[in-house]
């Protein structure tokens, strides 16, 4: 309800009303539109010039912003130190391990490969961010599949280091007769004077001269292939399957020790010195194949020979002499 204002008349000496005229209230109610209008104006522009005045909304956004931005930039560094760490381990694994276990390095195409085809993150385009967010992405799809292609290497590796301490055992690492056994290396690997036709003639293995019934050793962990004679040249011989492509033999022997299809480790008496076969005299011809060749034995010899044994092998070993068959 509106107030009635009064006022007291001298004249009648009695109070009366107060009648406000239309055109006062309506200037007023206009003054008061304008100066609201006003006020707003100067309110807005005060907003649009000082950046500092933020709502709490604002200030909320603005901090999930910087915190996002702050990840990002650890995501980054982690993301730089996993870059690092696996690069390292790459070097490691091509340069030492691969090296060591006889296996080929992992190209480098295959390991900083990208991926091909359709666009990958085309569902991350359009934002403000998209950018930084499909950058990121990138690299973490590509270290996932580096790590991928490190983890496939390291279990060909855990792999190749079982079969390498196979290896070891079964490939021919010593001399198969003993030096207190042995009267001298009659003839070494190499190009020889044949004792029959006298012409020069490539001898491929190392003969042992030894009296007739010296024990003979297998040189290395395997399986025997052959015990006969039905071999050209070789009289009665043995023929031992190392795996891994290795195969040694012991030709012109007394007797056997061994049978087909026996299995026989590293020191084993698998037969004695004779002179069976194309032979002048009592003696181990003795060779190794790789791969289905023949290789020089001399550079196996490193399970039973002291360096300075090793080093009077070599030097009887070259020298051009006369084989034994």
């Amino acid at each position: 309800m509106s107030k009635v204002k009064y006022y007291y008349d001298s004249d009648t000496l009695s109070y009366r009303k107060i009648e406000q005229k239309k055109g006062r209230k309506f200037g007023i109610a206009a003054l008061g539109v304008v100066g609201t209008f006003l006020a707003g104006f100067v309110l807005l522009l005060i907003y649009l010039n000082i950046p500092q005045l933020e709502t709490p909304k604002e200030k909320k956004y603005r901090r999930e912003l910087e915190n996002m931005v702050f990840q990002y930039d650890l995501m980054n560094k982690r993301l730089s130190r996993n870059e690092e760490i696996l690069k390292e381990v790459a070097e490691r694994d091509d340069n030492i391990y691969r090296l060591y276990f006889g296996a080929n390095p992992i190209p480098a195409d295959v390991r900083n490969a990208g991926f091909g085809g359709v666009n990958r993150y085309k569902n991350l385009e359009g934002y403000d961010n998209s950018n930084m967010i499909i950058e990121s992405s990138e690299r973490i799809d590509k270290l996932t599949k580096q790590i991928v292609v490190q983890s496939k290497s390291l279990d060909e590796i855990a792999e190749l280091a079982e079969q390498k301490e196979e290896l070891l055992a079964t490939i021919p690492a010593i001399q198969p007769i003993q030096n207190s056994d042995l009267k001298r290396m009659a003839s070494g690997y190499g190009w020889r004077s044949d004792p029959f036709t006298k012409a020069r003639k490539f001898h491929y293995g190392m003969d042992f001269s030894a009296a007739t019934g010296t024990p003979v050793y297998a040189s290395g962990n395997g399986v025997v292939k052959r015990a006969d004679a039905n071999s050209t040249g070789y009289g009665r011989h043995i023929r031992i399957d190392h795996g891994f492509n290795y195969m040694s033999l012991y030709a012109h022997l007394s007797k056997y020790n061994v049978k087909k299809g026996q299995k026989v480790k590293r020191g084993d008496i698998i037969g004695y010195v004779g002179n069976t076969g194309r032979s002048v005299a009592p003696h181990l011809h003795y060779e190794i194949f790789k791969d289905g060749k023949k290789i020089n034995p001399r550079n196996f010899y490193y399970g039973s020979l002291t360096p300075e044994e090793f080093a009077e092998m070599l030097k009887a070993s070259n020298l051009v002499n006369e084989t034994l068959d």
